[in-house]
């Protein structure tokens, strides 16, 4: 009588695991993690950007001392944008996510002057170093873009589940304090193509 009493007990304790486990109780800190981690892959493409830039400076200087200006904007914008300090609170208050935007976005269009320069000065273009270094950036820009694109994607679908049912009811109840996250956005103005002056 006892082992039956104590195989009933385990088989409702088993009913209700399963049943915890698929109302959506771990959909929410599930997804938020998924969120957190791709927001960190998009802290490290922009870090990777940050350690090319100073080798990217150095390289085009020598070769292009008449291009001051552009190389100190992006120096500038280099230090600003790794000046503050993001941590993962940055994707739920939106002054901050913002803040980090606009020094990222800062960084980005200092690069692009940069780039274009080797479209009039020819002689940068055969500089192996500016070369090996331009396609490096390219492709963490392109590394960022597709962070950017992962994090959106994560915290849309974090943002839906805190919004949902059944999973709102947990969000309500015992997630209360998971808030809804930032989604980056295109800077004012990006609609517009960039204007190159020389």
């Amino acid at each position: 009588m006892a082992f039956n009493t104590r195989l009933a007990g385990l088989a409702l304790v088993g009913m209700g695991v399963a049943s915890v486990a698929g109302c959506g109780y771990n959909t929410i800190p599930t997804q938020e993690e998924a969120a957190k981690a791709a927001w960190a892959e998009v802290q490290t493409q922009y870090q990777r950007r940050a350690d090319l830039v100073p080798n990217l400076v150095s390289t085009v200087k020598g070769a292009a001392s008449q291009e001051k200006e552009v190389l100190t904007a992006v120096t500038e914008a280099r230090a600003s944008a790794t000046r503050p300090s993001f941590d993962s609170s940055t994707i739920t208050d939106p002054a901050k996510f913002a803040e980090f935007q606009a020094a990222q976005g800062q960084l980005s269009a200092a690069l692009g002057r940069l780039m274009s320069i080797q479209e009039n000065y020819p002689e940068l273009r055969s500089l192996e170093g500016f070369t090996a270094l331009q396609g490096q950036l390219e492709g963490t820009e392109n590394r960022i873009a597709i962070a950017r694109r992962d994090y959106n994607a994560a915290v849309q679908t974090y943002n839906t589940t805190l919004r949902t049912f059944p999973s709102v009811i947990w969000a309500q109840t015992v997630f209360a304090s998971s808030k809804p996250m930032q989604l980056f956005q295109a800077a004012s103005g990006a609609e517009q193509p960039p204007e190159v002056k020389f």
